[in-house]
């Protein structure tokens, strides 16, 4: 089991990620969300990573409480959180509201692979393989 610590004071559980692509890699603040089904990452990330709409395999949207925001579905190279990395790991691009200083999320896309807990009041997320999962 793995143990990674947040700041129980902030608003949102924020995590580091790290996602790579064909010009490099880049280290990510992301904001862990259980209720998004994918994980999210803003598409200047993305393009900056050498990556481009048109390798997308599929247009999708996203609705929220702030209305509906369309992307595309996008595999990169690899996606590594909470100790833990997938090659050819299916993404959500998006832009997402200003102002909360993230990069994307951290959904179930990437989750569902782990059993977890999270310790709002002790900062700390508790993490191991999913039976069945695979690095």
């Amino acid at each position: 089991m793995k143990v990674r610590r947040f700041d129980p004071d902030d608003d949102l559980i924020i995590v580091k990620a790290h996602v790579f692509g064909r010009h490099g890699s880049r280290r990510l603040t992301l904001a862990l969300d259980t209720a998004a089904s994918h994980t999210h990452v803003t598409p200047d990330i993305i393009d900056e990573l050498g990556y481009s709409p048109a390798e997308g395999e599929a247009i999708a949207a996203v609705r929220s409480a702030i209305g509906r925001e369309t992307g595309y579905m996008l595999r990169v190279r690899r996606f590594e959180s909470l100790g833990f990395g997938f090659d050819d790991f299916l993404i959500h691009v998006h832009d997402l509201p200003t102002g909360f200083g993230i990069d994307g999320l951290l959904g179930l896309s990437f989750l569902k692979r782990f059993n977890y807990g999270i310790r709002s009041t002790e900062g700390r997320i508790l993490i191991e393989h999913a039976a069945g999962s695979v690095t």
